[in-house]
C-alpha cells in the first residue's frame, strides 16, 4: 500500500511539474526591439500565412497591458482566435524607447494598450482603443472574440 501511495504522488508531482513547464509566459514589451523591422518581418509572416498584422503599443510600465496579456494567455479560445487570424507584434512605448518615428505614421494613441489592425501588406485598417474591450478590472470575453473575429483575416 506504501508502495502505490509513493507511486501516485510521484505521478502527481510529475503532472505538476509538465503543468508548470507548458504555462505560457507573457511576451513583454521590449524597448531595445525595432519596431520598424518587427513590423517589416510580420508583413512577411503574414502573407505568407495569410494572416492579418495585430500591432500591440504599450510597455511593461503599463499595468492594462499586462492584465491584457494575462487575461488572454488565461483564454485558450482568445488566444488560439488571436494566434489563427494574426501576426502579433509588441511594440513598446516607454520613457526608454517611445518609438516614434514608427507610432507616427498611426493615428495619434489616448491610452495604452493600444490595438492598430494592419492588412498582410502593412496597410492600417482599424485603430483600437483597448478600453471599449475592457470589463471591470479585466477585459471581456465576448469583446475580444468578437474583435479578434471581426478584424481577423478574411
Amino acid at each position: 500500500m506504501k508502495r502505490i501511495v509513493e507511486l501516485a504522488l510521484f505521478v502527481i508531482l510529475i503532472l505538476s511539474f509538465l503543468t508548470i513547464a507548458q504555462k505560457k509566459e507573457r511576451e513583454k514589451f521590449d524597448p531595445s526591439r525595432d519596431a520598424a523591422k518587427d513590423i517589416k518581418n510580420a508583413v512577411v509572416q503574414a502573407t505568407k500565412e495569410n494572416k492579418r498584422i495585430l500591432l500591440d503599443v504599450g510597455g511593461e510600465w503599463c499595468i492594462w497591458c499586462h492584465r491584457l496579456d494575462e487575461f488572454i494567455l488565461a483564454n485558450q479560445e482568445i488566444d488560439s482566435t488571436l494566434r489563427a487570424n494574426f501576426v502579433v507584434v509588441k511594440v513598446n512605448y516607454s520613457k526608454e524607447n517611445k518609438n516614434e518615428t514608427v507610432l507616427a505614421k498611426f493615428p495619434k494613441v489616448d491610452g495604452y494598450p493600444h490595438f492598430f489592425v494592419l492588412e498582410k501588406d502593412g496597410k492600417l485598417l482599424h485603430s483600437q482603443n483597448t478600453g471599449e474591450l475592457e470589463a471591470e478590472k479585466s477585459y471581456s470575453r465576448e469583446k475580444l472574440l468578437s474583435f479578434f473575429t471581426e478584424w481577423g483575416r478574411k
